[in-house]
């Protein structure tokens, strides 16, 4: 793929952002890079390895799902906010 001057204006425009001038070649080599190196790994043959493959045997540490509920924290947050009620956000309405 080729990172070019209309692919990165489009990149732009996704993101808004807005890439200056004197930015634009480092941002183009930087992405040439970056997709150079992704192609690479689609290159790599996979057909022996396991779709369950990791790195180490070890299982990942789970822990219970204990509910913790503190209305200091909520009252905190709300506190910041312009418009509130009920324990939440109060916002203008956007869509009709």
């Amino acid at each position: 793929m080729q990172v070019d001057n209309e692919l990165l204006k489009k990149l732009e425009k996704l993101s808004f952002l807005k890439v200056s001038d004197d930015k634009r070649e480092d941002i183009l080599c930087e992405l040439s890079e970056i997709v150079n190196f992704v192609d690479n790994l689609s290159g790599l043959d996979t057909d022996g390895v396991d779709n369950n493959f990791a790195m180490s045997d070890k299982s990942t540490q789970l822990r219970e799902d204990t509910i913790v509920s503190s209305t200091s924290v909520s009252e905190d947050i709300l506190k910041n906010a312009p418009n509130s009620g009920d324990d939440f956000f109060i916002v203008p309405k956007i869509i009709d």
